[in-house]
């Protein structure tokens, strides 16, 4: 940094719009104009200058650390910053200059230095307050940036139990309608629907708004509100917040039948005989490779599909989790994936099937339904989806 007045040392009143998103691009000529910015000028009970800029991220996989200078006086010292700087916000852009941390100590003495917690706790709270402040006073435009300031917020919440409180009041969530809901607003829009037997509230929620739409459809029309969690960082905030948040649990749109993805004790019998409901459990007892399938037969309302097929929220949460950074949870990733085939037995085309005397013609068409459940939870891959597509087409030129 050649300049002898960068605009860190300068005072905000004296700078524009355009000296910011300049001096951003002297620092990275190759990054997009960032979202927004942080000018940061302290010189009591320690001294700290600098400019925190929020850059735009497209993907969670782009994320990028180290990317704050450290100066003392002007004079560039590291970009290694992560025992000054909050774990979550490492993930900032741009410069921060203090004469008071000390340098050339070891990381325990500087996780320890008062001026260094102080600094730490000072960069936090100027954080959550410009973000307070955008909400409150540009919220659409708050909304239009939430792509990028979502993971700012999710990961602070995690990992800061201070940033956790503020931060509650400008965590968005957006629905799949496209509407956004701070959690208070999702709880007050939802409260007459969507609690428990237990009396917590349930918020719904999709990974893949289109590979789950005939969940998400299913939900809304019983007037459910689905919001959408679709980046790498979810499953582990999701996680945390029920730790945190004794009256809410998250649970996934296909995780049960929509009549029990939130418990409230109610149930419908099945219009099948017990004989008739065991036959179609033996008809549907699938072995696929790498799955785990167990069947059960429910009394759904006739519109509901013939044939559901839903994964238990805890075995998909925890192979999520190992998916995505292994530790505790690696094991998971090695176990089959579980799936639960839910019969609809007051579904008419039962009446039908059981009545069909070519057992091969019968276990061909009970395997397409099961098929066609699976398919949806993105479970029919490699030879079983050919075989699926192989089965349809020869069902259709049969007229059967």
């Amino acid at each position: 940094m050649n300049n002898t007045n960068p605009i860190w040392v300068r005072k905000p009143s004296e700078l524009t719009k355009e000296d910011y998103e300049n001096f951003y691009k002297e620092l990275y000529p190759y990054n997009e104009t960032p979202l927004f910015w942080i000018h940061l000028n302290v010189d009591y009970p320690f001294n700290l200058t600098g400019v925190l800029y929020f850059p735009k991220i497209k993907q969670s996989y782009e994320i990028q650390k180290d990317k704050i200078q450290l100066y003392c006086n002007q004079v560039f010292v590291t970009d290694e910053v992560k025992d000054i700087v909050p774990e979550f916000l490492m993930l900032l852009q741009g410069v921060i200059d203090s004469p008071d941390i000390p340098l050339n100590v070891s990381r325990s003495y500087l996780q320890g230095d008062p001026n260094v917690k102080k600094i730490n706790a000072h960069i936090t709270k100027k954080v959550a307050d410009k973000l307070e402040e955008l909400f409150n006073k540009e919220r659409a435009e708050y909304e239009q940036k939430w792509d990028s300031l979502g993971l700012f917020v999710k990961y602070g919440m995690m990992t800061d139990d201070k940033f956790l409180d503020k931060a509650a009041k400008f965590l968005v969530m957006e629905d799949t309608t496209g509407k956004f809901h701070t959690i208070e607003e999702y709880k007050m829009a939802t409260e007459t629907l969507q609690k428990n037997k237990e009396g917590k509230q349930v918020v719904l929620y999709t990974t893949n708004p289109i590979q789950q739409d005939a969940y998400i459809q299913a939900a809304t029309n019983k007037g459910y509100s689905v919001v959408k969690m679709e980046t790498l960082v979810d499953a582990a905030f999701i996680n945390n917040m029920e730790m945190k948040w004794q009256d809410t649990i998250f649970v996934r749109v296909d995780a049960d039948i929509v009549d029990n993805l939130i418990d409230k004790q109610e149930t419908s019998d099945s219009v099948l005989s017990k004989e008739e409901e065991g036959s179609l459990k033996e008809l549907f007892n699938i072995q696929i490779p790498e799955l785990h399938v167990t069947t059960e037969v429910k009394g759904l309302s006739k519109d509901s599909a013939p044939v559901v097929a839903t994964r238990p929220e805890f075995m998909r949460r925890m192979k999520d989790m190992a998916g995505v950074g292994g530790g505790m949870t690696a094991f998971y990733a090695q176990m089959p994936d579980e799936v639960t085939l839910t019969i609809n037995g007051n579904h008419p085309i039962y009446q039908t099937l059981l009545k069909v005397e070519d057992k091969s013609l019968q276990e061909k068409q009970v395997r397409s339904l099961a098929d066609l459940a699976l398919l949806s939870q993105g479970l029919l891959k490699g030879a079983e989806l050919t075989n699926f597509i192989n089965r349809s087409v020869e069902l259709m030129e049969s007229g059967k």
